[in-house]
């Protein structure tokens, strides 16, 4: 009998201390706040005048001043496969500036790409330089298109692509191709993303992407020669049917 209830104690506690540990246990996992982009861009410049960009990154009440990513992209309407970089300075308290200079009239669109925290956010503004013939860029733009047969920008409002361009692509290695989708801010998510990959001899092969993280798409891919291809990618849900072209320098 002694026996018996020393065993009965010993499972009435066990139960006790399994019922405890589950209390403990959150019965959903917390999410991180959103990391919150603003960009600052003025509206006009003259050519050649200094201007200066601005991005506040923030997640909550926190200046982030430990970005991991924070790039400008810069393009003329029409060219966005013409885009520059230009890096940027932390001036800490959550701030990132660079100072730029525009060498033609025309209007230009900036973005931001900025990665913290394990998140991915690229807004976008414009910036008209100089004198601009609205009438006549727009036709231009139009027979720019027509001239092409495709576009290589997103003509979906609110629509934002980033290609990651790899910093090291070599013959029969496996590259990690990655795209950051979104859409009016927010990450594109359960979306086809599929590159079109041309090889030196024009030849097409399809990759299809996973996402890794909401709106992150990525593909390991082997590139077979050494030289310059042509990756398309692709983006395809019920609404959105975007192309985007990029090249990718094979050593």
């Amino acid at each position: 009998m002694k026996r018996f209830g020393i065993l009965t104690l010993s499972i009435v506690m066990t139960a006790l201390l399994a019922a405890c540990g589950q209390d403990d246990v959150p019965t959903e996992a917390e999410l991180p706040e959103p990391i919150e982009v603003e960009l600052t861009v003025p509206v006009t410049a003259d050519v050649m005048e200094p201007v200066t960009l601005t991005t506040l990154v923030t997640q909550g009440e926190e200046k982030v001043e430990d970005a991991t990513e924070v790039e400008y992209e810069i393009w003329q309407e029409g060219k966005k496969e013409d885009s520059i970089s230009v890096e940027t300075t932390n001036d800490k308290e959550g701030l990132y500036s660079a100072t730029t200079t525009f060498e033609n009239n025309g209007v230009y669109h900036v973005q931001v790409h900025v990665t913290a925290r394990d998140m991915h956010v690229m807004p976008v503004k414009q910036i008209q330089i100089g004198e601009v013939n609205v009438e006549g860029h727009v036709e231009g733009h139009k027979s720019h298109e027509a001239t092409d047969g495709h576009h290589d920008h997103s003509t979906t409002e609110g629509l934002s692509i980033h290609f990651v361009q790899p910093e090291a692509a070599k013959v029969d290695a496996e590259t990690e191709l990655m795209t950051h989708v979104q859409l009016e801010g927010k990450a594109l998510e359960n979306t086809k993303v599929r590159y079109e990959i041309a090889d030196l001899a024009n030849e097409i092969q399809w990759v299809d992407t996973k996402e890794t993280k909401p709106g992150e798409y990525t593909a390991d891919h082997s590139f077979t020669e050494v030289g310059t291809y042509k990756v398309t990618i692709h983006i395809e849900n019920d609404t959105i049917h975007e192309h985007e072209e990029h090249k990718v320098e094979v050593k």
